[in-house]
């Protein structure tokens, strides 16, 4: 079997809870976000997942993201990667969805519209696609137009966060960045990137099983 990728989006901050657009603010995890996180642990300890011993572990490099690895007790093998940072908001870094749309732009959709003096859409799928294609070439995985497969299977586990995780599931199955919205994603949730006689497909998504 080809490598799968394991996402985890981290665990609870002050300001997810409130629905505040955290980019590259390195806020902290919030006592629950850590509990999350420490759930996760023990369901990634346990059967089927046996700690995950082969697996390679990439986190974000902003606080809320490695530490959510560290308190799953992931930290150990622990390697950052600048290209899963979160979406750079820009001007609206810090604001909630309703208090960008009242003081700033009525009807905003980011997905659609963007954020002023942040990153484009595209360019954080450029950099999701630059991600997929190295942990391809590590892992031995050809180009996801051909159906010929080879022996690759070290699991990939990353922790990032909400948006750059749902853009990263667009491009995995082919689709444009924008795609990213059809994909609702929870804090501290696991969900597998996999492959289907050749294809590209999604094997869990947003698993809160752990959260019960």
């Amino acid at each position: 079997m080809p490598a799968r990728i394991l996402l985890v989006r981290h665990g609870e901050t002050g300001w997810s809870a409130t629905g505040r657009h955290t980019g590259r603010t390195d806020v902290p995890l919030t006592d629950e976000g850590r509990a999350m996180a420490r759930r996760l642990g023990a369901r990634l300890a346990a059967a089927p997942w046996d700690g995950l011993g082969e697996a390679e572990i990439l986190s974000s490099p902003l606080q809320r993201a490695r530490e959510t690895a560290e308190l799953a007790g992931l930290g150990e093998r622990l390697r950052t990667d600048d290209r899963l940072l979160e979406w750079d908001y820009g001007a609206y870094e810090g604001l909630t969805g309703p208090e960008i749309r009242a003081d700033h732009q009525p009807g905003w959709l980011i997905w659609r519209d963007g954020v002023p003096g942040g990153e484009k859409l595209a360019e954080v799928g450029a950099r999701v696609d630059a991600f997929l294609a190295d942990v391809d070439a590590r892992a031995g995985v050809p180009h996801p137009d051909t159906t010929e497969m080879h022996g690759a299977d070290r699991d990939v586990v990353v922790f990032a966060h909400g948006h750059l995780l749902r853009i990263m599931t667009a491009r995995w199955l082919g689709l444009a960045p924008e795609g990213g919205q059809q994909f609702k994603l929870g804090p501290a949730t696991l969900s597998v990137l996999t492959w289907e006689y050749g294809a590209r497909a999604v094997e869990r998504w947003n698993d809160a099983a752990h959260l019960a």
